[in-house]
């Protein structure tokens, strides 16, 4: 059983369905967020999941020290909004997984996060947008990437509407899936 932290900065959402996930190669050790009122960290409590924030000075370096004292293997980017540093990527290559409200290469990379993609999309006038989960690398959305799952965009869509759908049609369904074949595969 392979030990997963998930990294993270808000709400959780994406970290719920994680949590609810039956996972046969994996279990969530550890929610780590740069947020201390993120409610993820409320999320990971009730669900018996030790929970820490790590403040903004030296993050990688404290967030380094709880990875190897959970015995980490696998690490879960799910709404978490800071960029990690090539260092850190390059240390846990091929380890992190990053989950984007896009089928990217469409609407990705610094800058776009959140409703900012959907907007984007929006915009865009595409008919077709959805979610991939990719490996992390020095590149922001720029990793190899795992799954792909395509939404239908709607007619009167607003960016709020639109990433409701796509987080429930395509999100919740393949970063669990995502992670569980890394966890198989290492």
């Amino acid at each position: 059983m392979r030990n997963i932290a998930v990294l993270v900065s808000g709400g959780g959402t994406n970290l719920q369905h994680l949590i609810d996930y039956s996972f046969t190669s994996g279990k969530i050790s550890l929610v780590v967020s740069n947020k201390k009122d993120a409610y993820a960290l409320e999320r990971a409590q009730r669900a018996g999941i030790p929970a820490l924030h790590i403040k903004k000075a030296h993050f990688e370096e404290d967030l380094d020290k709880a990875l190897a004292s959970y015995k980490i293997d696998v690490i879960v980017l799910a709404g978490f909004l800071k960029i990690l540093s090539s260092s850190f990527t390059t240390k846990h290559k091929d380890r992190i997984i990053n989950i984007h409200p896009s089928l990217i290469p469409s609407f990705c990379g610094k800058g776009f996060y959140g409703l900012k993609v959907h907007e984007a999309a929006l915009t865009r006038g595409v008919k077709i947008t959805g979610a991939t989960v990719h490996l992390v690398n020095e590149i922001p959305d720029g990793g190899r990437i795992l799954m792909q799952k395509a939404v239908a965009v709607h007619d009167g869509d607003t960016p709020e509407v639109l990433q409701r759908r796509v987080m429930e049609e395509a999100e919740w369904i393949i970063l669990p899936q995502a992670v569980d074949n890394l966890c198989k595969e290492i």
